[in-house]
């Protein structure tokens, strides 16, 4: 299983998980702002933000959340929003990437570089770790049942690049500028458009074999995700499952 196959796995057990304890809320208001930053504030004319109002309906995120997340992501609340990614290095010399939107450059980074230190990694320069990392659109269908060379024909005729199944039902990655088109096309043929991301694929993986850096690594992960301007983190990491099921 690749690294990002695995990565995302874990990302969508813990979603599901944290969505039961109602803290997967911010996550999917940040997902909102991301979609209307990169598509515009409309729903019929964005489909990548359709697919996330509707996760964020079905999280039970208030309407007045929703619209806010919106407004955040078009610039008209809150000042215009700024994409920027930090890159360092976690435990076992795994490469990071943590992409932030924040509207105050000079309060993020500051954070982001105590939060490379207080777990264990250290920050780099620019481009420091980003060559081993490829753009892409990511999108997850779920379901059981799924004939594999029907939306395979499906996705690919839209413009996808590869197709994957996974735990949850199907993985299909894309250029990003085809997100949209291959999330509509899945959508329409019938399949749970489940989410929808840009996302930065490792190039490689570091298998991490023992337990304590596999914590490490996981425990990083997630204090940057908590923090409010993170929209994802990324990393080149494989743990295998017989030391996730120790954890």
């Amino acid at each position: 299983m690749s690294g990002h196959s695995h990565w995302a796995g874990i990302k969508h057990r813990k979603a599901a998980q944290d969505a039961k304890k109602g803290v997967a809320f911010q996550k999917l208001v940040k997902d909102i702002i991301a979609a209307a930053k990169a598509g515009g504030g409309d729903p019929n004319a964005n489909f990548r933000l359709k697919v996330a109002i509707d996760r964020a309906k079905a999280g039970n995120v208030p309407v007045d959340n929703i619209e806010r997340g919106i407004k955040r992501g078009t610039g008209e609340l809150g000042g215009p929003m700024e994409d920027i990614y930090y890159e360092g290095y976690g435990p076992c010399g795994v490469a990071v990437m943590v992409h932030v939107m924040t509207d105050n450059r000079n309060r993020t980074a500051p954070a982001m570089r105590s939060l490379f230190t207080k777990t264990g990694g250290s920050i780099g320069e620019m481009g420091c770790v980003a060559w081993n990392f490829e753009r892409k659109g990511v999108i997850q269908v779920t379901g059981s049942g799924i004939n594999e060379d029907e939306i395979m024909m499906v996705a690919l005729d839209a413009g996808a690049d590869d197709v994957e199944a996974n735990e949850e039902g199907f993985e299909i990655d894309c250029e990003p500028t085809s997100l949209s088109d291959v999330g509509e096309a899945l959508k329409n043929a019938g399949y749970n458009v489940e989410s929808m991301e840009v996302s930065m694929l490792p190039k490689n993986t570091i298998s991490i074999t023992k337990k304590e850096d596999a914590q490490k690594m996981l425990s990083m992960v997630e204090r940057f995700e908590d923090d409010d301007d993170v929209e994802a983190v990324y990393a080149n990491f494989d743990i295998p499952e017989e030391i996730l099921a120790q954890l």
